[in-house]
């Protein structure tokens, strides 16, 4: 034994000392990485061979190691930290060569590279992390953060510490439109920090706001740390599931769980969201109650007129408040009456298959006892007797084909079931009735008459909606049903916008908003899959980019907003008709709705071109590209050279070593505890992506293949993350603020002031702790 430690704990420490050597040396981290695996497998697999390295491990042909199994203890129970007692045979660290070890780890190289790069199930989600990139350079770029923290300053400078929340709201804003923190924090740091100084704000909580709030675009969708984080825990939970299930005697997770053992991307943005905003919160909550007690060091701040009428209190009260209450509710009352709601009435051609019991209860003894002490005696006792009255039944009941009868009987009571409004009209109404609403509230002094004709339009379209259109009315019929209603609200829709886009903070905060619900809300709603919505979300920032620059150069940019409307209709189109013109009898109305689809496709896709060109002639698409191009690429690089630095660990034993250690303390809890703090005390050191790709494959078997719901473990693993770009003295986020701040303000004041902010996110940590329905909740409501 070298140094009186075990082999494989030598090999570990060598393997740290390299990985650390390496990421100090000064070489580019995701070059590091690669090699530190390699010399480290060089000098263990040295040592190795001149003996130096002995693993003690436990002697499997001894009558002690025989009685344990004799007591019915498993083998994986078993180990060096269980059972010290146990005799020991002294092997290598590499049982079969070294050499051989290195041919196993180049076949897993070529294999992994193959299954999570170039052609995996994986490599279509971190298409993702390039199209979201592309999305916050592009907006970083147009200025467009220049814009909003503005028009927040002058909304919140007001206030107590306002500079400092209007920080945290535009960090919150960028992490939901970019997600890229080291353009939040060196935008941030080039505009406000410059401002909060001449206004007499402490330099400690200046910097300190400026760095914590550019960190938000890790945890709040959409956040690369989630999508890279998604990619490995679906696949570690469902792993580590499986094990368990056998473990526990059963043949496999869906038996043992009751449920698939199954973790999306998507989901992980639904966990995310309430965690993201609970840190922004608590940032503003910060500034705010600093600026109370030190209100010297945080002065309020009038930074000019933010432009639009003075609005009194009534007026405020009535289109703010009043009139969105009365339109969203007056939708759920009538919603709950059964006027508006699902105009489905879709048939299918079998009927539908029995359901099974809530378990399977067709299990062995060890099994059943294993589902009895996860899931309870009474869930296994309503299991068992809904599994009886399904024998009774003659079992579960299949889907048979319906006659021509059943089938019409069954339409007939679909259409008389079905809700006078549809639900998809109802709440199209509702958001043009706010717009309208929105804009007499915004500038109440101007002609009334436009607005009340427009609203009189909404009450118009819901009347006929309900007296001349049926669940069975084709859309082309109720397209010329509702022409004359909603011709008089896009009439009074077209003065609306006028008045919106004289308001300033409309006019700033509305564009990269829509951008924001489009992406996310098709995520969050179950809609789409992160790439498509990356994908939607890369092209609208390039267009918005481009309608940017054409104001700046005081050009008209109409070709951008007829493709983003044409957009709208081709996605309108999709939805309503029924495109598929290559099958037969196809209705009139489905042609035109194709030939109207494809040319609003096309000019999309040539206002997207348009405005490519409009980016690359002002010399903003070619920079844009070349950091997209970049920062993808560092990605990629480390995800390889920290499979390389995994595989060196997995070739002498070092991952079984470790999870080993955590299963020995026997305590779900303790052992998550555990890996967090370790993940907290390495993000002094080591960047989010070395320890997602390096600490979490091996780890991850342990803390996965317990109790606690996967979507939790993953968001509490990545709100610790966030603080890799937050802890001194190596935080990324803080060398990003160094770099762009003034002579005046030093390392100390960003040190001392980034402190408060990291014990925040030990708060949130500790709220997510002991409320983990925060992170839950959402993904529950909502269908993925």
């Amino acid at each position: 034994m070298l140094f009186g430690l075990d082999g494989v704990e030598v090999g570990l420490l060598i393997v740290f000392l390299m990985l650390f050597s390496g990421i100090l040396s000064g070489f580019p981290v995701a070059f590091a990485i690669g090699g530190s695996a390699v010399l480290s497998f060089g000098v263990i697999a040295g040592l190795d061979e001149a003996g130096l390295l002995i693993h003690q491990a436990i002697d499997k042909g001894t009558a002690e190691y025989a009685g344990l199994i004799a007591e019915g203890i498993r083998p994986e129970k078993i180990s060096v930290f269980t059972f010290p007692e146990l005799p020991r045979a002294e092997t290598p660290v590499f049982a079969q060569g070294w050499e051989t070890a290195l041919d196993r780890n180049v076949s897993f190289v070529v294999n992994r590279m193959n299954e999570r790069v170039l052609a995996g199930q994986s490599i279509e989600t971190l298409l993702a992390v390039l199209m979201f990139v592309l999305m916050g350079i592009t907006l970083e770029r147009s200025k467009i953060a220049n814009d909003l923290l503005l028009t927040m300053a002058r909304v919140f400078g007001p206030l107590p510490g306002g500079l400092a929340v209007s920080i945290v709201v535009v960090g919150a804003f960028l992490a939901a439109s970019t997600g890229i923190v080291g353009a939040t924090v060196v935008t941030m740091g080039l505009l406000a920090l410059p401002t909060m100084l001449r206004n007499n704000y402490s330099p400690e909580l200046a910097t300190g706001v400026i760095a914590a709030s550019g960190t938000l675009g890790q945890i709040i969708p959409p956040s690369i740390v989630i999508v890279l984080l998604g990619t490995l825990a679906g696949d570690l939970y469902s792993s580590a599931q499986e094990s368990r299930a056998q473990v526990a005697g059963c043949t496999d997770a869906l038996t043992y769980l009751g449920e698939p053992a199954v973790v999306s991307v998507g989901t992980l943005f639904q966990a995310a969201l309430l965690p993201g905003i609970l840190l922004a919160f608590l940032y503003a909550a910060y500034a705010f109650g600093y600026a109370i007690l030190n209100p010297s060091k945080a002065p309020a701040v009038q930074l000019g007129s933010g432009g639009g009428e003075v609005i009194t209190r009534s007026e405020g009260l009535t289109w703010f408040l009043m009139a969105p209450v009365v339109l969203i509710g007056g939708v759920i009352l009538l919603s709950s009456m059964g006027i508006v709601g699902s105009q489905n009435v879709t048939v299918s051609s079998f009927s539908q298959a029995g359901e099974s019991a809530s378990l399977r209860t067709n299990v062995g003894p060890e099994c059943q006892a294993s589902m009895i002490d996860l899931h309870g005696q009474a869930a296994w006792d309503a299991a068992i007797a809904e599994q009886v009255v399904i024998a009774e039944a003659g079992g579960v009941a299949q889907s048979v084909a319906l006659t021509d009868d059943e089938r019409a009987a069954a339409s007939v009571a679909a259409i008389a079931n079905a809700a006078p409004v549809g639900t998809g009209i109802a709440i199209a109404l509702v958001v043009l009735g706010l717009a309208m609403t929105t804009a007499m509230g915004v500038s109440p002094s101007s002609d009334p008459r436009p607005i009340w004709i427009g609203l009189s339009g909404l009450v118009l379209a819901f009347i006929f909606d309900a007296a001349f259109v049926t669940p069975v009315t084709t859309p082309g019929w109720t397209l010329i049903i509702l022409a004359i209603p909603f011709a008089i609200i896009l009439w009074g829709c077209r003065f609306a916008i006028e008045r919106l886009a004289q308001n300033e903070l409309l006019r700033v905060v509305f564009p990269p908003l829509v951008l924001i619900v489009a992406v996310l809300g098709s995520i969050l709603a179950g809609i789409s899959n992160p790439t498509p919505a990356a994908a939607l979300g890369a092209g609208g920032a390039i267009m918005l980019a481009a309608y940017r620059k054409l104001k700046d150069e005081q050009k008209s940019g109409k070709v951008i907003l007829w493709a983003s409307f044409a957009l709208v209709i081709m996605l309108l189109v999709g939805v309503n008709f029924d495109l598929r013109v290559t099958q037969g009898d196809v209705l009139a109305e489905n042609w035109i709705a194709f030939f109207v689809a494809q040319g609003a496709y096309l000019f999309a896709m040539f206002g997207l071109l348009y405005a490519c060109w409009v980016l690359f002639r002002t010399k903003v698409l070619r920079p844009v590209v070349r950091e997209t191009a970049k920062v993808t690429s560092m990605v990629f690089t480390i995800l390889i050279g920290s499979q390389l630095l995994n595989l060196v660990v997995i070739s002498f034993g070092g991952e079984h070593y470790i999870q080993e250690f955590l299963r020995s303390f026997d305590n779900e809890v303790r052992v998550f505890l555990v890996v967090m703090v370790v993940l907290f005390v390495l993000g002094f050191v080591l960047d989010f992506l070395e320890i997602i790709y390096i600490v979490i494959p091996i780890v991850g078997p342990v803390i996965y293949g317990g109790e606690f719901d996967p979507k939790w473990v993953t968001i509490m693993i990545a709100v610790n993350l966030q603080t890799s770009f937050l802890t001194p003295p190596f935080g990324f986020a803080l060398f990003y603020l160094r770099g762009v701040a003034p002579p005046e303000v030093t390392t100390q004041h960003i040190y001392r002031g980034v402190i408060p902010f990291v014990m925040i996110q030990v708060l949130g940590l500790a709220m997510l702790w002991y409320f983990p329905a925060i992170v839950t909740i959402l993904p529950d409501l909502i269908p993925n």
